[in-house]
């Protein structure tokens, strides 16, 4: 697969989710607004130097550290097995794909791995990636076609861009879970999961009713890689109805 080592195991022998913080970001690192730097820009930048996650992913090879959310999610709910059919909406730049790959191990199980983002992303060995909207009319279909059938797990790491404006970024990003899910009822096989992201705040009670109705379990679940000033967390349908 990869020429990169793979995550460290813990005793469990699961995928270990809590990467050390590295030795230069002990000690908080400052940055200072200067020159064309804006306030707001340093502030991004300082964030960036002094996550542990952001070293993580870049030392052990994945594109983002995103890729320590799913980890962290999976090993809680053990949402990714060998052999799996799995999609990823909202894929780029890939990180969430690389960890899919790791498990599923698509070339020796026959399992598959499809994303799609509108934002472009190089390959990822094992994996397809269809640059398009997921919003297109015709992006359904090409997933489908992509996955060869019916899926395991249905992953959506969607979300539009902010606008500051609490309620309006609620309901943008609920339109995206919403039809992240409408497409999951459709092609998920029975005992499939479906995992997406929402804001604090809650997901929509028709939303949640419907998951509830579909899934035999439902649960919120804020990954420790998640920004602790972040409002992102996610919901998760296990056991699709069918």
């Amino acid at each position: 697969m990869t020429d990169k080592k793979p995550p460290a195991k813990g005793p469990s022998g699961k995928i270990s989710a809590t990467p050390k913080t590295p030795r230069g970001l002990q000690k908080k690192i400052r940055v200072k607004s200067r020159n064309k730097r804006t306030v707001s820009s340093a502030n991004w930048l300082e964030r960036q130097l002094n996550d542990p996650y952001v070293t993580a992913a870049k030392a052990e090879g994945y594109r983002s550290r995103a890729a320590f959310k799913l980890i962290q999610m999976h090993e809680e709910l053990d949402l990714l097995k060998p052999g799996y059919k799995v999609v990823d909406l909202g894929a780029a730049p890939g990180g969430w794909m690389q960890i899919a790959a790791e498990i599923v191990q698509p070339l020796k199980t026959g399992g598959r791995i499809v994303g799609i983002d509108y934002l472009e992303m190089g390959p990822i060995p094992e994996t397809e990636f269809i640059c398009l909207d997921f919003m297109d009319d015709s992006a359904p279909a090409k997933l489908k076609k992509a996955i060869g059938g019916k899926a395991n797990v249905v992953l959506s790491d969607m979300a539009p861009p902010t606008v500051g404006h609490k309620k309006t970024d609620h309901l943008r990003i609920m339109g995206l879970a919403e039809a992240a899910y409408e497409f999951a009822h459709e092609i998920l096989v029975p005992g499939g999961t479906f995992l997406s992201k929402v804001f604090m705040g809650g997901a929509e009670k028709d939303f949640l009713n419907g998951l509830k109705r579909d899934f035999v379990k439902v649960k919120h679940i804020k990954p420790h890689a998640s920004r602790s000033d972040s409002s992102e967390m996610y919901v998760v349908g296990l056991g699709f109805r069918g």
